[in-house]
Order: structure tokens, then C-alpha cells, then sequence
């Protein structure tokens, strides 16, 4: 990312790219280890963005922060359990997945 016109344009085609999918429809991506949980005070498409941008630096500090990282085994079966829907969007390889459901949307 160069410019912030250029952000906002990539920011603007995720947002484009973004929809709900259950979780029983993920299991292959999360057996593969390739599901990415984003906390839900966190902004999907900012993350997605960032992951785009490989800000290493970013990631860490979310990493870090345990906003952003693997599914624990037992959210992924509360999940599993209840195929709950979630936000998603693909930066290949990955699937960044959000529990928006106790979250009002903004």
C-alpha cells in the first residue's frame, strides 16, 4: 500500500468480497489450519487490509493481543455445535472468520 486512495480501493473491493458462511461449511479450511479468527471489536476488512499489505508488525501486536489467531478447539466445536454463521472473506490462503452475533453491525 502506497497511498491511502489505493487502501480505501482495496478496503472497498474486500468489502465486495465479504459474506456470511456457516461454520460446518469451513471444516475443510480449518482442517487444513487455514481459518484465521478475527476478534469482534476488530474491523474484518481492516484486518483483511493489513494481511493484504503483509504488515508483519500489525499481525504481531494482534497475535499478541489474542484479537487475532487461531480457532481454539473449543470455540470450534461451540461453533461446530451450533454451525454458527460468520463473517468471512478469503486472502488466499487464508479464511479470516468473525463472530459478529453478539456485535451490532456498524
Amino acid at each position: 500500500m502506497t497511498s491511502e486512495s489505493s487502501r480505501d480501493e482495496l478496503k472497498a473491493k474486500l468489502n465486495l468480497e465479504t459474506s456470511r458462511i456457516h461454520w460446518h461449511d469451513l471444516q475443510t479450511y480449518f482442517a487444513r489450519g487455514q481459518v484465521v479468527r478475527v476478534a469482534p471489536e476488530l474491523d474484518l476488512l481492516d484486518v483483511a487490509t493489513e494481511l493484504t499489505a503483509d504488515n508483519k508488525t500489525r499481525f504481531e501486536q494482534w497475535m499478541a493481543d489474542s484479537k487475532v489467531g487461531d480457532v481454539p478447539p473449543a470455540l470450534a466445536q461451540s461453533w461446530y455445535d451450533n454451525n454458527t454463521e460468520l463473517w468471512a472473506v478469503v486472502i488466499a490462503p487464508w479464511v479470516l472468520v468473525q463472530d459478529r452475533s453478539d456485535h451490532a453491525l456498524h
